[in-house]
């Protein structure tokens, strides 16, 4: 069996309550960082989404609860924290707002593949390392950027350790995720070459 085959049909399984309540965060973090701009607390619930987003695959592998709508469920809440971080931060100005064109055109790009995966009866393509990867370093890189705003003045030692180290996560969180995105899309060329079957 693949490491990602599907082993159950249930919905009310212990990862995907854990991916429902990660959903549910995205749009708190969104008025943390922006209304009150409780920035620790923000950086709290980001922590919190990605324990989690761990944790609900490890349980899912280990206790054979892989069910479709995990996989479903998973890739969304990430792609909405990334998307919810990149609006935040690019709204306070600590990030740039090509950033946020470079990642989102990316998510864009998938969707096109998507939709027609979709018309063959395919609803997604399964999570791999390299994406998993590419969101931990993005998830990281955002709340030391963060803290690197609400650090002590810039030219200090906290302030730029913070951006240097926010940064670095930052591009090679870029970078990994629209590699990811092109083995998503070479994935989706081999499905979309398959030869339709044809019922009689």
């Amino acid at each position: 069996m693949q490491e990602n085959e599907v082993t159950t049909d249930r919905i009310l399984t212990v990862p995907n309550i854990l991916s429902f309540l990660r959903l549910l965060g995205v749009p708190l973090f969104l008025w943390l960082i922006l209304v009150p701009q409780a920035d620790g607390w923000a950086i709290a619930l980001l922590m919190v989404s990605g324990i989690t987003d761990w944790l609900d695959g490890k349980i899912a592998r280990a206790t054979g609860q892989i069910s479709r709508l995990g996989q479903l469920l998973d890739p969304l809440a990430d792609r909405l924290y990334i998307a919810a971080t990149l609006l935040g931060l690019a709204l306070r100005g600590i990030i740039p707002w090509w950033l946020v064109i470079v990642l989102v055109a990316r998510d864009v790009l998938l969707a096109f593949y998507l939709a027609a995966l979709k018309r063959r009866g395919i609803t997604g393509l399964p999570v791999h390392f390299l994406g998993k990867a590419a969101t931990f370093c993005l998830m990281y890189a955002f709340p030391i950027l963060l803290i690197g705003d609400g650090a002590s003045a810039p030219g200090t030692d906290v302030h730029d350790v913070a951006q240097a180290l926010g940064w670095a996560f930052a591009i090679w969180g870029t970078a990994l995720y629209w590699w990811a995105g092109v083995l998503y899309i070479e994935q989706a060329n081999r499905i979309l070459r398959r030869p339709v079957a044809r019922t009689a």
